[in-house]
Protein backbone atom coordinates (compact mmCIF):
# COMPACT_ATOMS: atom_id res chain seq x y z
CA UNK A 1 0.00 0.00 0.00
CA UNK A 2 2.52 2.77 -1.31
CA UNK A 3 0.23 5.69 -0.53
CA UNK A 4 3.36 7.92 -0.04
CA UNK A 5 3.89 7.57 -4.14
CA UNK A 6 0.65 8.18 -4.92
CA UNK A 7 0.35 11.86 -3.07
CA UNK A 8 3.90 12.69 -4.25
CA UNK A 9 3.03 11.71 -7.72
CA UNK A 10 0.12 13.84 -7.22
CA UNK A 11 1.76 16.92 -5.80
CA UNK A 12 4.02 17.18 -8.44
CA UNK A 13 1.50 17.03 -11.10
CA UNK A 14 -0.39 20.04 -9.35
CA UNK A 15 2.93 21.63 -10.30
CA UNK A 16 3.03 20.69 -12.94
CA UNK A 17 0.20 20.02 -15.07
CA UNK A 18 1.33 19.88 -18.58
CA UNK A 19 1.52 17.41 -21.41
CA UNK A 20 4.56 18.22 -21.56
CA UNK A 21 5.87 17.14 -18.16
CA UNK A 22 3.83 14.53 -17.57
CA UNK A 23 5.70 13.02 -21.25
CA UNK A 24 8.46 13.13 -19.01
CA UNK A 25 7.37 11.50 -16.13
CA UNK A 26 5.45 9.08 -17.68
CA UNK A 27 7.26 6.11 -15.79
CA UNK A 28 6.24 7.90 -12.12
CA UNK A 29 2.57 8.49 -13.33
CA UNK A 30 2.49 4.62 -14.16
CA UNK A 31 3.94 3.42 -10.78
CA UNK A 32 1.38 6.26 -9.05
CA UNK A 33 -1.55 4.23 -11.48
CA UNK A 34 -0.58 1.18 -10.56
CA UNK A 35 -0.27 1.68 -6.83
CA UNK A 36 -3.62 3.27 -6.77
CA UNK A 37 -4.64 0.27 -8.82
CA UNK A 38 -3.38 -2.30 -6.59
CA UNK A 39 -4.82 -0.17 -3.56
CA UNK A 40 -8.13 -0.40 -5.21
CA UNK A 41 -8.32 -3.59 -5.89
CA UNK A 42 -7.33 -4.78 -2.04
CA UNK A 43 -10.06 -2.35 -0.58
CA UNK A 44 -12.62 -4.19 -3.24
CA UNK A 45 -11.80 -7.43 -1.95
CA UNK A 46 -12.57 -6.15 1.88
CA UNK A 47 -15.94 -4.53 0.53
CA UNK A 48 -16.70 -7.76 -0.89
CA UNK A 49 -16.74 -9.44 2.61
CA UNK A 50 -19.98 -7.84 3.58
CA UNK A 51 -21.43 -6.66 0.31
CA UNK A 52 -21.96 -9.48 -2.38
CA UNK A 53 -22.93 -6.88 -4.98
CA UNK A 54 -18.99 -6.01 -5.21
CA UNK A 55 -17.93 -9.69 -5.44
CA UNK A 56 -16.05 -10.15 -9.33
CA UNK A 57 -14.97 -6.18 -9.46
CA UNK A 58 -11.92 -5.25 -11.01
CA UNK A 59 -9.93 -2.12 -9.99
CA UNK A 60 -10.05 -1.24 -13.79
CA UNK A 61 -13.77 -1.56 -13.40
CA UNK A 62 -13.61 1.31 -11.26
CA UNK A 63 -11.00 3.62 -11.97
CA UNK A 64 -11.83 7.18 -13.56
CA UNK A 65 -9.01 8.46 -16.27
CA UNK A 66 -6.63 11.14 -15.04
CA UNK A 67 -6.90 13.10 -18.56
CA UNK A 68 -9.77 16.15 -17.98
CA UNK A 69 -12.44 16.63 -20.56
CA UNK A 70 -11.42 20.61 -21.41
CA UNK A 71 -14.03 20.73 -24.10
CA UNK A 72 -16.32 23.20 -22.40
CA UNK A 73 -14.26 24.22 -19.09
CA UNK A 74 -12.25 27.25 -19.14
CA UNK A 75 -9.68 25.50 -17.15
CA UNK A 76 -7.25 23.53 -20.03
CA UNK A 77 -5.37 21.84 -17.65
CA UNK A 78 -5.30 18.69 -18.96
CA UNK A 79 -5.01 16.34 -15.88
CA UNK A 80 -7.52 15.95 -12.69
CA UNK A 81 -5.42 16.48 -9.55
CA UNK A 82 -6.66 13.21 -8.05
CA UNK A 83 -7.15 9.97 -8.01
CA UNK A 84 -10.22 8.20 -7.59
CA UNK A 85 -12.12 4.77 -7.85
CA UNK A 86 -16.82 4.22 -7.62
CA UNK A 87 -15.99 0.80 -6.88
CA UNK A 88 -20.24 -0.12 -7.58
CA UNK A 89 -22.22 -3.06 -8.91
CA UNK A 90 -21.61 -3.11 -12.65
CA UNK A 91 -18.41 -0.31 -12.48
CA UNK A 92 -17.65 3.33 -12.31
CA UNK A 93 -20.67 3.95 -15.15
CA UNK A 94 -23.08 2.24 -13.27
CA UNK A 95 -26.44 3.76 -12.11
CA UNK A 96 -26.81 1.93 -8.68
CA UNK A 97 -25.64 3.22 -5.66
CA UNK A 98 -22.34 2.54 -3.94
CA UNK A 99 -18.90 3.48 -3.00
CA UNK A 100 -16.70 6.25 -4.19
CA UNK A 101 -12.85 6.66 -2.98
CA UNK A 102 -10.29 9.62 -3.62
CA UNK A 103 -6.85 10.69 -3.26
CA UNK A 104 -5.84 14.06 -3.80
CA UNK A 105 -3.03 15.75 -1.48
CA UNK A 106 -3.61 19.03 0.21
CA UNK A 107 -6.79 17.33 2.54
CA UNK A 108 -8.36 16.75 -0.17
CA UNK A 109 -9.14 13.06 -0.07
CA UNK A 110 -12.67 11.34 0.71
CA UNK A 111 -14.67 8.42 0.95
CA UNK A 112 -18.15 8.85 -0.38
CA UNK A 113 -21.37 7.03 -1.49
CA UNK A 114 -24.92 6.89 -2.49
CA UNK A 115 -26.91 8.02 -5.62
CA UNK A 116 -25.23 11.30 -7.05
CA UNK A 117 -27.60 12.89 -9.52
CA UNK A 118 -29.76 9.99 -10.29
CA UNK A 119 -31.80 10.13 -13.69
CA UNK A 120 -35.35 11.47 -13.67
CA UNK A 121 -36.80 8.02 -13.79
CA UNK A 122 -34.32 6.62 -10.59
CA UNK A 123 -34.74 10.24 -8.87
CA UNK A 124 -38.68 9.43 -8.82
CA UNK A 125 -38.14 5.88 -7.65
CA UNK A 126 -36.19 6.83 -4.50
CA UNK A 127 -38.53 9.58 -3.82
CA UNK A 128 -41.26 7.74 -3.66
CA UNK A 129 -39.33 4.54 -1.52
CA UNK A 130 -38.67 7.14 0.82
CA UNK A 131 -42.21 9.11 1.08
CA UNK A 132 -43.48 5.25 1.86
CA UNK A 133 -40.90 4.39 3.94
CA UNK A 134 -39.56 7.36 5.64
CA UNK A 135 -39.39 5.60 9.29
CA UNK A 136 -36.70 3.30 7.93
CA UNK A 137 -34.62 5.46 6.04
CA UNK A 138 -34.69 8.22 9.06
CA UNK A 139 -33.48 4.86 11.10
CA UNK A 140 -30.48 4.14 9.00
CA UNK A 141 -29.58 8.02 8.67
CA UNK A 142 -29.88 8.00 12.39
CA UNK A 143 -27.33 4.68 13.12
CA UNK A 144 -24.23 5.04 15.08
CA UNK A 145 -22.18 4.18 12.29
CA UNK A 146 -23.67 6.44 9.99
CA UNK A 147 -23.45 9.48 11.98
CA UNK A 148 -19.81 8.69 13.03
CA UNK A 149 -18.75 8.94 9.63
CA UNK A 150 -20.97 11.05 7.30
CA UNK A 151 -23.10 13.18 10.17
CA UNK A 152 -25.77 13.31 7.85
CA UNK A 153 -27.14 12.69 4.33
CA UNK A 154 -25.81 15.28 1.96
CA UNK A 155 -26.49 16.32 -1.99
CA UNK A 156 -28.29 19.20 -4.11
CA UNK A 157 -31.79 19.76 -3.27
CA UNK A 158 -35.12 21.43 -4.96
CA UNK A 159 -35.80 24.88 -2.89
CA UNK A 160 -39.25 24.28 -2.05
CA UNK A 161 -40.53 20.77 -3.40
CA UNK A 162 -40.25 18.67 -5.85
CA UNK A 163 -43.28 17.98 -8.35
CA UNK A 164 -45.94 15.83 -6.94
CA UNK A 165 -45.06 16.11 -3.24
CA UNK A 166 -46.51 19.08 -0.69
CA UNK A 167 -44.73 21.78 1.09
CA UNK A 168 -46.49 20.63 4.22
CA UNK A 169 -45.36 16.21 4.18
CA UNK A 170 -43.73 15.48 6.69
CA UNK A 171 -40.67 14.11 4.93
CA UNK A 172 -40.00 16.73 2.72
CA UNK A 173 -36.89 17.80 3.61
CA UNK A 174 -35.42 14.00 2.30
CA UNK A 175 -37.81 13.98 -0.71
CA UNK A 176 -36.38 17.55 -1.77
CA UNK A 177 -32.98 15.61 -2.43
CA UNK A 178 -32.08 15.68 -5.88
CA UNK A 179 -28.71 13.94 -4.83
CA UNK A 180 -28.43 11.32 -2.07
CA UNK A 181 -24.97 10.89 -1.13
CA UNK A 182 -22.43 10.72 2.25
CA UNK A 183 -19.48 11.69 2.74
CA UNK A 184 -16.30 11.63 4.96
CA UNK A 185 -13.00 13.71 4.41
CA UNK A 186 -9.70 12.56 5.64
CA UNK A 187 -6.46 14.17 5.88
CA UNK A 188 -2.91 13.45 4.45
CA UNK A 189 -1.62 12.29 7.83
CA UNK A 190 -4.46 9.31 7.19
CA UNK A 191 -4.17 8.57 3.87
CA UNK A 192 -0.43 8.47 4.42
CA UNK A 193 -1.01 5.69 8.13
CA UNK A 194 -1.41 2.00 7.88
CA UNK A 195 -4.71 1.89 9.28
CA UNK A 196 -5.91 3.97 6.52
CA UNK A 197 -7.71 0.89 4.79
CA UNK A 198 -9.59 -0.06 8.02
CA UNK A 199 -10.85 3.28 8.00
CA UNK A 200 -11.89 3.11 4.24
CA UNK A 201 -13.48 -0.11 4.99
CA UNK A 202 -15.22 0.36 7.78
CA UNK A 203 -16.77 4.12 6.61
CA UNK A 204 -17.80 2.09 3.77
CA UNK A 205 -19.53 -1.01 5.95
CA UNK A 206 -21.58 1.88 7.95
CA UNK A 207 -22.72 3.26 4.53
CA UNK A 208 -23.96 -0.05 3.18
CA UNK A 209 -27.46 -0.25 4.74
CA UNK A 210 -28.21 3.28 3.24
CA UNK A 211 -27.07 2.10 -0.07
CA UNK A 212 -29.09 -0.88 0.17
CA UNK A 213 -32.81 1.23 0.55
CA UNK A 214 -31.49 3.79 -2.10
CA UNK A 215 -30.85 0.46 -4.76
CA UNK A 216 -33.54 -1.49 -3.50
CA UNK A 217 -35.78 1.88 -4.25
CA UNK A 218 -33.91 1.74 -8.03
CA UNK A 219 -34.91 -1.80 -8.63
Amino acid sequence: MNTQNILRFLADLAQNNTREWMQDNKKVYQQAKKDFEEFTSEVIEEIATFDPNITGLTAKDCLFRLHRDVRFSKDKSPYKLNFGASITKGGRKSHWAGYYLQIQPGGESFMAGGCYMPASENLAKIRQEIDYNAEEFRKLLAADGFKKYFGTLSGEQVKTSPKGYKKDNPNIDLLRHKSFTMWHKVTDKQVLSKNYKTLIVHAFEAMKPVNDFLNTAME
